[in-house]
Parts: structure tokens; C-alpha cells; sequence
């Protein structure tokens, strides 16, 4: 019989994880294989070209293009300050001198008798990227990156927002099921990853932002607080690259909703510890989940084989992904082979499943996802 796989979400306490870290254009790599390297670690370095600036020497000064060579200064090739004076005319007899100066530093890149400019290159910018996570160099991608393995915790959430960040973990809440508030945040809770429960309000993310506050982890989020936060609507593009100072990861979905026991246990005992959050999402093409990780130590016993990951199964935690379930958790109870036909007509594979609170669905198999946990 064949086997069924469908995307999995990642709640473990213990799995190991690598994580490609590469720069935009070619450069240089910084770490060797085996380093250790923590978030703020530099991999890698690329400089960008800075912009070109143009000073436009002729009409400045009066002057034919064909005589702008003549009376400048510098050669190509050469460094110049800003308000460093490039050109001068002769003036009448020695006086009513004209001159230019620079507006901008930079090397001379060319000096044209065509147009009467000189061009001048900015200072290079530089591109690095950062390890991340804690763990080590598992191998060196020449010019561009490296790959870093950690063993680690992992939680992967089903949508998020922001960017990188790292921070320690505080619980703030009693249990899955409270909201985290505004009263919830403290000043002391800068720079720190805050675990909430079923959801969070837009006055906890506002005030989460105004205390420095790196991460939210909760259930859920309101759209409409989100979309007020943000300051516009989420698209279907992958998030991440919002202009905020936090990020959030939501465990289940859109309104308040309790986040998995075993999610909130899992996160509470990590309590104390260095994190490193990501809030970047993609569902469609190429599947990009939010994840929160956290690294273990290395003598740390596995609890047991892992599964083979994402194998569709009878007794597999799963969660729906879409309405009029979505979610929802609940375990696996039977998967019929017959094709089972939909109001539009299309006909598909489909699942039975036990959702947590006792309710027997069916629903599609590409509605759902794996809890892939230990």
C-alpha cells in the first residue's frame, strides 16, 4: 500500500536542525567547519557597491565640458572627502576664482570632458549575515554562507510576523487558555521571548513594542488587532520583513484560541533560556513556517527514536489548516482509499480524525498537517 505524507509542524523537545545561512551576493566567509557560533555571530561579508553621485562640474562653474579635466584636481582612482574642493577656475588675472566642492565621499571613478561630470562611487556597504542560532559550523559554503547544526527544542507555529531575533524565554501567563494583556508586560521584560496563552491584544503588542519586548509566543491573534498594528493588511507574500520591533508567532491560528497543551508545557520548560525567534511565514509554494529554537545541551539523551517524519498515519497528531476547522487538533482514525467527492465537484483523498474536544470529522488530506512531535 502506498504511504501518505502531508507538511508537518514541529513541536519537539529535541531535534536536530540546520539552518542555511547565505549573503545576497558573493563575499566572504568568516567561520571554518566545526566553529561554534552564537546569533550575533558574523558568517559571512559581502560589500555592496555604494551609489554613484554626480558632480556636475561644467554647469557649476561656468565653464566647456572639454575644460572640466583640466581644472580638476583629483584622477580617477582617487579618495575625496566631502567638502573637499575638487576644481577651481582661473579666475580674471587671478581673482574671481570659482571653485567646487564635493558633496559626498568617495573614489573618483571617472572625470568625462563629454558631459562635464565627474562621477564619484560612495563608500561600499556592508552585507553580513549572522549565525542565527547557537550551534556550529557544519559546513562552509564558499563566498557565500555557511550551514549551522544545533540540537535543539523547536516550535514551529502555523503564521507570524518580524524578522530574527534572540532573547530569554519568560512565561507569563497561568495557563493555554489565558489572554495575554497589557498588564502582562513589565519593563523588565526587555529584550525578552514572552509566552502567552490564547491570544494576544493590541494593547499588549503596542505596549510589548513601547518596552522592548523581542517575541511574542501565543495561540492566537485578532486580524483586526494585527492589521491595526502593523498598519496594513498581510498579503499573500511571506511575511518577516515587516518594519517592527517585535516578532510574533502565533501556535494556532486567527482569534483567541488555547494553544496546544503540549505546546505551552513544552514552551514553559524552556523557561530561562537563550532563544532564537523567526517570524518569517510562506504557506504556499516552497512552505515557510514561524519557529522559535532552542538550543540543548549536547549530553542531552534523545527520549526515543524519532518517527519518520511527516508519514500520514492511523493515531498521528494533526491539526486542520482550513475552515471550518481551522485550528483545530485532533488525532488521525482512519484514512479511506476511495476518492470522496466535494461540492465543487473535485474529487479527493480525505481523512477521518478525533478532534480534541471529542468531535469525529472528514475532512481533506491536504487540509491538514502533521504535529510532528517527541
Amino acid at each position: 500500500m502506498a504511504s501518505a505524507y502531508t507538511p508537518g509542524l514541529t513541536v519537539s523537545g529535541d531535534i536536530v536542525v540546520r539552518k542555511i545561512r547565505r549573503l545576497p551576493i558573493k563575499g566572504e566567509v568568516l567561520v571554518k567547519q566545526g566553529e561554534r557560533v552564537s546569533p550575533d555571530t558574523v558568517l559571512a561579508r559581502a560589500m555592496l557597491p555604494g551609489p554613484l553621485q554626480t558632480l556636475k562640474l561644467a554647469e557649476k562653474l561656468g565653464v566647456e565640458a572639454r575644460d572640466v579635466p583640466a581644472i580638476f584636481r583629483l584622477k580617477a582612482g582617487e579618495q575625496v572627502e566631502k567638502g573637499q574642493v575638487v576644481a577651481e577656475t582661473k579666475g580674471l588675472f587671478g581673482m574671481f576664482k570659482s571653485t567646487v566642492a564635493s558633496d559626498c565621499s568617495g573614489i573618483i571613478e571617472s572625470i568625462s570632458e563629454v558631459t562635464g561630470n565627474a562621477l564619484v562611487r560612495e563608500p561600499s556597504i556592508p552585507v553580513d549575515v549572522n549565525g542565527y542560532i547557537h550551534g556550529s559550523v557544519a559546513e562552509v559554503i564558499p563566498m557565500e554562507g555557511a550551514i549551522i547544526e544545533t540540537r535543539c527544542a523547536m516550535v514551529q507555529g502555523i503564521f507570524g510576523v518580524g524578522g530574527e531575533r534572540h532573547g530569554k524565554i519568560e512565561v507569563v501567563v497561568k495557563d493555554s487558555s489565558e489572554v495575554l494583556d497589557a498588564q502582562h508586560i513589565k519593563p523588565e521584560h526587555a529584550g525578552k521571548i514572552l509566552i502567552g496563552g490564547s491570544g494576544v491584544t493590541f494593547a499588549a503588542l503596542q505596549k510589548a513594542s513601547q518596552n522592548g519586548v523581542v517575541g511574542l509566543i501565543v495561540g492566537g491573534v485578532k486580524d483586526s488587532d494585527l492589521i491595526k498594528f502593523l498598519g496594513f493588511d498581510i498579503g499573500v507574500a511571506i511575511t518577516g520583513q515587516e518594519n517592527i520591533s517585535l516578532t510574533l508567532l502565533v501556535t494556532e491560528g486567527f482569534g483567541f484560541l488555547n494553544m496546544a497543551q503540549r505546546t505551552f508545557e513544552l514552551l514553559k520548560s524552556l523557561e530561562g533560556q537563550e532563544a532564537s525567534l523567526n517570524g518569517a511565514t510562506q504557506i504556499r509554494a516552497g512552505v515557510i513556517r514561524p519557529e522559535i529554537i532552542v538550543p540543548i545541551a549536547a549530553d542531552v539523551a534523545l527520549a526515543s527514536a524519532k518517527k519518520e517524519a511527516f508519514l500520514l498515519e492511523l493515531g498521528v497528531p494533526i491539526r486542520v489548516i482550513r475552515e471550518p476547522y481551522f485550528g483545530r487538533l485532533g488525532k488521525v482514525t482512519g484514512l479511506p482509499h476511495q476518492l470522496v467527492a466535494l461540492e465543487s465537484g473535485t474529487e479527493v483523498r480525505v481523512l477521518n480524525a478525533k478532534l480534541d474536544d471529542g468531535e469525529e470529522v472528514t475532512v481533506p488530506r491536504a487540509n491538514v498537517e502533521i504535529m510532528a512531535s517527541e
